[in-house]
């Protein structure tokens, strides 16, 4: 996600984990989160965040595509160490959203914040 061609667009920036726990405190803590974050479609979400999570899965380093349809991951722009970040995953057949450290070769989404002004 800290990538030197800049990933996203001038005036956005990719959260940090403390950005990410900003969000998840506001909601409730990690076990209310979830549900408030999950769009209504797809999964027992209300979406009162206006988060609109969607189930799209990961791609793991060697290529293929996993738990699409039942879980959502999301990069922070933080580094857990050499070779993980910590990310953030949103299980749709309950509330979980939780935070992990992955290996940052895998492949999940991002989400944008504007910068302050």
């Amino acid at each position: 996600v800290n990538d030197p061609r800049g990933l996203a667009p001038e005036g956005w920036h990719i959260p940090s984990d403390q950005e990410w726990s900003v969000l998840t405190n506001y909601l409730g803590g990690y076990w209310h989160a979830g549900a408030k974050m999950k769009s209504k479609e797809g999964g027992k979400g209300t979406n009162e965040s206006g988060f609109s999570g969607l189930p799209g899965g990961s791609r793991s380093r060697s290529g293929p595509f996993s738990n699409v349809g039942n879980y959502g991951y999301w990069w922070s722009s933080t580094e857990y160490d050499t070779s993980d970040a910590w990310g953030f995953y949103l299980g749709y057949a309950n509330g979980d959203f939780f935070r992990h450290p992955y290996y940052e070769g895998d492949g999940f989404s991002v989400r944008c914040l504007r910068d302050s002004r």
